[in-house]
């Protein structure tokens, strides 16, 4: 039986550009900003993006404010800013770490939180965990909150 190429390849190639076609339409947008998929409705993408906004100016600030420590993560897309331990030089004996959450994308500030965790060199040379002052948190967020708005003002005056 000779192979005939005509009539195979013209099946395949309808196959092919068939679905190629559905595929396409399913990825079509409606007008009101929903978009389609292949298994039903989506999100719209203004609601996705603005899930992951977060304020500049508080991302810009907490990293100037926090430059003094070793950054271990650093997400400007989650809001989320972790530092490594940082021991002073004038307390050997203890060491700090923080992590930023910057929760809004309005420049507030309940749209920042600072966690601040704390160990002490004990006798035998090993760290334990202590709890921080819960003053020397609000001080970061203030200082952080200071920065922001210090960004915010030159900005607006060119």
């Amino acid at each position: 039986m000779p192979f005939v190429r005509g009539a195979r390849f013209s099946k395949v190639s309808i196959a092919v550009l068939a679905l190629g076609l559905v595929s396409l339409s399913a990825c079509a947008s409606r007008g009101d900003g929903e978009r389609r998929g292949l298994f039903g409705r989506g999100q719209a993408q203004s609601t996705q993006t603005a899930a992951i906004s977060v304020n500049g100016y508080l991302w810009r600030a907490s990293l100037d404010t926090l430059a003094f420590m070793p950054l271990v993560s650093a997400d400007p897309y989650g809001g989320v800013i972790i530092t490594d331990w940082y021991t002073a030089p004038e307390t050997p004996n203890e060491r700090f770490k923080a992590t930023v959450y910057i929760l809004d994308a309005r420049l507030r500030a309940d749209g920042l939180n600072v966690a601040l965790f704390k160990q002490i060199r004990g006798a035998d040379g090993q760290w334990a965990d202590a709890a921080p002052s819960a003053q020397t948190e609000v001080d970061l967020e203030n200082a952080i909150l200071t920065r922001a708005r210090q960004l915010r003002l030159s900005n607006i005056r060119g």
